[in-house]
Parts: C-alpha cells; structure tokens; sequence
C-alpha cells in the first residue's frame, strides 16, 4: 500500500485567531509505510481555543513519534491501539481543563485521530470533527457527537432539520471541557484506490458530500498536486458561500 497526502487549513472569513490543528506524517515502520494523522478544533476564551486543539495533536504527533514504531515490533492489535489513544484523550482532558482553570477561561478541542497501515484503519473521534472514507461512494466514519445528532438518533429531529438548526454546534463532549470524555473508536480493513479524509466542521457546513465527492474522490486524486488544488478549491469554495468558521482538511489517498 502505498500513500499521497495533504493538509490545509484556513482561518476563513471572519475569525481572528485559526484554532484548528493538524498532523499528517508517513512513517516507515517494520510493519511498512504507515500514515498518521489527526485534526482537533479548539474552542475557547480569550482565544485560548488554539491552545487546546495544539495540545492535543501534539500529544498525538509524539505518540506516533515516539511509541508507535515500537509497537510494530509485533503485530499490532485493535486493542492495544485503543487503549493508548484513550489514554492520551484521558490525560489531555485533564491537561487542557487544568490550564484553563489556571487562565479562568473554559476550553476545549475536538480531536479526530488515524492512522492507516498497510491493511488496517484506525479512527478515534471526539465531537464533530470527521472522517470519510470514499471509494465507489462517500462514507462518513465517525458520528458526531452533538445535541442534534442524538436528537436525530432519538427520532426526535430529521437530518435537514439538524443541518438547519441553531444548536447544530453544541457538542455533547470535547476534550478538556467534559469531565469525563468518551471517544468513538473504529477500525476496520483499509481499502486500496481510496481516499480518506479528516476534516473540522467549517469544511463541511457550506458544501454538499456530491461537491466532496466530485474534487476528492480517488479518481480525481492521482497526484500531490491535484490533491493540493482541489482541497483549496472546496475550501475557497466555503469561504464564497460565507462560511464563518476556521477550515481544516485531512487527505490521504491510498494506491
């Protein structure tokens, strides 16, 4: 398996400060060529927002860094993978709610983690940040984790009514906000011609899955410049249609 990758984020329209963060980094491992990647959007006062989504990738990135290669030493488990990305939501939770107590503000981060081996995917998800996958179709991976998806879940609100209403950002849970949080976590068989996508919530709000689908689809990515271009293209794109939010992408594209 092998990989082409990109990131891109914007600060958009209206915002001062872009507090999204993200990684993306191909690793050589005794297992093969790996991807790691992760997108956190913080939230905050006084700015403090980019604070928090930065200390998490950074957890992130120095995991991957630091200890993945050592567990490539033997197969790797499903388990294991998510016992230590748990670990590490756990700690920044604590973390980011200390620091931000010491400031007096509150603040928090979405975080959408993976990591892509030669035939395994690995998600962890926390909020409304998401990943894709898209082959023959567009896929979402990960659930949000807000008030109007529950409320979808519960039947108690249709999906165009969530996408419409005024509380469609409320989080249920974000790093160093909660008390406690509880990731998503997947993993599934990784697919060859495909594209995966990490993305924050300002990428998605202003342009359809058909409009993703069209630019970022694996036949519309054959190279690292294209995939450069075309993520710009649907970022400039939100920011025509008024998107209000900082903008940040995640692609990987495997052969």
């Amino acid at each position: 398996m092998n990989f082409i990758i990109s990131a891109n984020t914007d600060v958009g329209i209206q915002k001062s400060t872009n507090q999204d963060s993200l990684t993306v980094m191909a690793l050589n491992t005794p297992q093969g060529r790996m991807v790691f990647c992760a997108l956190c959007d913080g939230m905050g006062g006084l700015k403090k927002g980019e604070v928090a989504s930065a200390s998490v990738v950074h957890a992130f990135h120095s995991w991957a860094i630091q200890e993945l290669p050592g567990l490539c030493n033997v197969p790797l488990q499903d388990a294991i993978i998510r016992g230590r990305w748990e670990a590490i939501i756990t700690r920044q939770n604590r973390t980011v709610s200390a620091y931000g107590a010491r400031q007096g503000v509150r603040l928090g981060t979405t975080a959408v983690v993976m990591l892509l081996t030669q035939n395994r995917y690995y998600v962890l998800n926390v909020g409304d940040s998401r990943a894709y996958e898209l082959t023959n179709q567009i896929r979402q991976l990960t659930n949000d984790q807000t008030f109007v998806s529950r409320e979808v879940a519960m039947g108690r609100m249709t999906p165009q009514q969530a996408e419409l209403d005024s509380r469609r950002n409320v989080l249920l849970q974000c790093v160093g906000a909660s008390d406690e949080v509880h990731p998503e976590f997947l993993a599934s068989d990784i697919h060859p011609n495909a594209t995966y996508m990490l993305c924050s919530d300002g990428f998605r709000h202003e342009i359809t899955a058909q409009e993703i689908y069209e630019l970022l689809q694996p036949a519309a990515l054959l190279d690292e410049g294209t995939m450069q271009q075309n993520a710009v293209q649907l970022i400039e794109r939100n920011k025509q249609r008024q998107e209000r939010d900082n903008i940040s992408v995640v692609l990987v594209r495997t052969f």
